[in-house]
């Protein structure tokens, strides 16, 4: 953590005492601090305490009213390596979540180009409303990671989730973040998301229901962990803006099967998480087919199998994973497409699972080695869900290195 930039926001909870302890903490381990405060926090904690920890004057408000000295939050963003807002109230977190820019805190989150990560403190009640969860659950979607608070006494004297978690384990879990970045780090790893759509005519297509929200997951996941990563997206509506993600946008599975085939040899690993289209419509018509009485017959040719043409050129070298989305003989079906697809991994997903499959933000998962491992996951946020399947990239990166 020496020499990272760390902007801590505090809000309007009883927990704000930690921040002190916190901040003490994020600088013994090396760090440069920034506290920003919504004017409720300083109800909790002073702006004097927290300047004398950080040797930074604290900020609130958009100038300063003495001097008129403008606080730029555009600045305070590009500054960062990491956001922490902690403690994080139902307030703040619906701002944050609907982007309710009315205080400094929330314009230096909304124009952050770092990881942000929240630590939620509030009553039980209100932390397990369901209002609450949404926002939270937007705010995952956006990116952010979510420090689950504890269970204990709360300041209502009941007992329940709701407790900020404690200063030394909100620095562990960042110290573990910025570790983790450099895992992959001189890597290049091409990832296919999303569909594929196959033209009919200039109106329709065949395609399927995935949102490319895995694949998107990964890309980024391998890009926080250090790599340089090729995103072969098909049409989605998703963004990234991680600047160490290079994006292909491509349509059909042919124009995948091309990109891929491309970018895969001088790369180091490949995940080929994109739902492709198995088959395309044999003709093309250049203009709207009409409707008829009689039935329409539409004539289907098999697409090029990515997957499998990477296996037959893959080095040793190289590691390559899939996916495999199935609704019946699950594991059956997903080791034979493995082998079959000379692939180091596969994750298996099954339709039979609430929670997983297309247009979730939650997945659940069953990895397969070709070494004969199997590990399950319970159903978990996708970028959860990406962070375990990543381990398993990089794991399986190293030993060919041995």
């Amino acid at each position: 953590m020496k020499g990272k930039k760390i902007i801590l926001g505090i809000t309007g909870s009883i927990a704000a005492y930690k921040a002190a302890y916190l901040v003490r903490a994020f600088i013994k381990k090396g760090a440069e601090v920034q506290v920003v405060m919504t004017p409720a926090g300083k109800e909790f904690i002073t702006p004097v305490t927290l300047s004398a920890l950080t040797g930074k004057p604290v900020i609130s408000e958009f100038f300063t009213a003495n001097d008129g000295t403008w606080h730029s939050h555009v600045d305070l963003g590009l500054w960062a390596d990491v956001m922490v807002i902690a403690p994080a109230t139902a307030s703040t977190i619906g701002k944050m979540a609907n982007g309710i820019a009315d205080n400094m805190l929330i314009t230096t989150y909304l124009s952050a180009k770092a990881p942000v990560f929240v630590a939620p403190a509030m009553d039980l009640d209100m932390f397990a409303h369901p209002s609450t969860r949404h926002n939270l659950d937007l705010l995952r979607s956006y990116g952010n990671y979510i420090i689950e608070p504890g269970v204990g006494e709360l300041a209502s004297h009941l007992e329940g989730k709701g407790r900020m978690e404690e200063p030394d384990k909100i620095v562990a879990f960042i110290e573990d973040f910025f570790a983790s970045r450099q895992e992959l780090a001189k890597k290049k790893i091409v990832i296919t998301a999303g569909p594929t759509y196959e033209k009919i005519d200039p109106v329709r297509f065949i395609g399927n229901y995935s949102s490319g929200k895995m694949g998107f997951a990964l890309a980024e996941e391998c890009a926080m962990r250090g790599a340089d990563v090729v995103l072969i997206a098909g049409p989605v509506s998703l963004k990234t803006n991680y600047p160490s993600i290079r994006r292909i946008d491509v349509e059909s599975a042919q124009e995948m099967y091309e990109a891929a085939l491309r970018e895969f040899p001088e790369s180091d690993a490949a995940v080929m998480c994109a739902a492709v289209a198995d088959y395309a419509p044999d003709h093309y018509s250049d203009v709207k087919i009409k409707r008829s009485g009689d039935d329409m017959v539409l004539q289907l040719r098999p697409n090029p199998d990515i997957a499998a043409a990477l296996g037959k050129i893959k080095r040793p070298d190289q590691v390559l994973a899939g996916f495999a989305l199935e609704t019946d003989n699950e594991e059956e079906n997903a080791l034979l497409k493995l082998r079959r697809k000379n692939l180091d991994f596969i994750v298996l997903n099954s339709l039979q699972d609430s929670g997983a499959g297309f247009r979730c933000d939650t997945n659940k998962v069953t990895i397969l080695t070709a070494r004969g491992v199997r590990t399950s996951f319970d159903v978990k946020p996708k970028r959860e869900v990406a962070a375990d399947i990543v381990s398993v990239l990089s794991g399986n990166m190293k030993s060919t290195e041995e």
